[in-house]
């Protein structure tokens, strides 16, 4: 097993990619603390996941909230060896549309809560730690709409390379998973219902050169990797997993009879 005796913290690890990424852990033999805000899904991990998993219930805009769920893990299974700071949230935040709470509400969560997580952290860590940030496509694609988010996800790449810095001293190594669409809740605020989803899929699916969106469990194994010792000498890098979305965006399925023709 790549992670046995291994300790790892995980935000917004109650469902998405955290959830997906804490199971792979424990698989793996990792002990997995997770955050999230809904104690619903957190009390439906826990039962899921096993006694490997510690559920905390926590607010990533509070930063005394990180801080208390952070000595939490290190009280119950001992000092970390894996930092996923994975929690975000997006929102539409169109020019015109958009009311200052929420464009504050997304960046308070995505950068300010994320630079939180790694420092509260950041004295528990056990040496060789690897500490792993969750960007997104947005960052650099220019979807109308999402400023804030794509700001904010910005914000974490810089912030993934001034960390890879920080940390290399010591042989902490910081790097990014960049995620393209996937399977997880985070679409729910724009399809309600199945054939919602579908059709929503349906559209994502001619920006990706694989011709599909992805799966939770696609970035998890990234993240396995990024956190176990395969990756001893990745630092400040970042990994896309998005069907080619942004590497090779003119292969895409609404860009081939451009050239196949």
């Amino acid at each position: 097993m790549k992670l046995a005796g291994k300790t790892a913290f995980i935000t917004g690890g109650n469902s998405g990619l955290g959830l997906a990424t804490a199971k792979l852990f424990i698989a793996e033999g990792a002990k997995v603390a997770i955050t999230g805000r809904s104690q619903k899904t957190l009390d439906e991990a826990r039962e899921a996941l096993g006694p490997n998993l510690l559920a905390i219930k926590a607010d990533l805009t509070d930063v005394s909230d990180i801080e208390r769920a952070v000595a939490e893990a290190v009280a119950a299974f001992g000092n970390l060896d894996i930092v996923f700071a994975n929690a975000g949230i997006a929102e539409l935040t169109p020019v015109g549309g958009t009311r200052l709470e929420t464009f504050q509400n997304i960046i308070q969560t995505n950068i300010t809560g994320v630079f939180f997580t790694v420092q509260a952290a950041e004295p528990h860590l056990n040496p060789g730690a690897s500490i792993i940030l969750n960007g997104s496509v947005h960052a650099v694609m220019g979807w109308p709409g999402y400023s804030a988010y794509a700001a904010s996800k910005g914000a974490v790449r810089s912030m993934t390379r001034v960390m890879a810095a920080e940390f290399a001293p010591r042989g902490i190594r910081v790097n990014q998973i960049t995620p393209g669409a996937a399977r997880t809740p985070v679409w729910n605020p724009l399809a309600s219902n199945s054939a919602e989803m579908e059709a929503l899929e349906e559209k994502l699916k001619t920006t990706i050169p694989l011709g599909r969106i992805g799966e939770a469990e696609e970035v998890a194994t990234v993240a396995l990797f990024l956190a176990s010792s395969d990756s001893s000498n990745v630092v400040g890098a970042e990994i896309v997993v998005d069907g080619g979305a942004i590497g090779s965006p003119l292969g895409a399925p609404a860009h081939r009879q451009n050239w196949e023709a």
